[in-house]
């Protein structure tokens, strides 16, 4: 099954502490299944400071990955979370398209 979620779609969360938020993907990482949302899932890092690198040291806190199980495309045009389909749009090139209004996502 190919990737349905790419960099900068705006999605929701089904499930987890997180669950109801919306936020935009920042990465994906396929091999993984796993992908980083803007302003959610936070975990806290311990860094050591790295004057080299200019890394100050303390407790940083970062978006940390969700499992693309638990995250679900929202439709630009009606604004709701939907399921994706596959269609043949111009040129012959396949785009994603909403479920629910069929607005062509790409």
């Amino acid at each position: 099954m190919g990737m349905r979620i790419k960099k900068n779609d705006q999605v929701v969360v089904l499930s987890g502490k997180e669950r109801g938020k919306r936020g935009r993907v920042l990465s994906v990482a396929p091999s993984a299944g796993t992908a980083k949302v803007e302003n959610l899932n936070f975990v806290k890092r311990h860094t050591r400071a790295n004057p080299q690198k200019n890394i100050k040291g303390g407790i940083l806190e970062k978006e940390a990955p969700l499992p693309l199980a638990r995250l679900m495309v929202v439709c630009r045009s009606c604004q709701a979370p939907t399921r994706l389909a596959s269609k043949v749009g111009e040129g012959g090139k396949r785009v994603r398209a909403c479920k629910k209004c069929g607005a062509v996502l790409d």
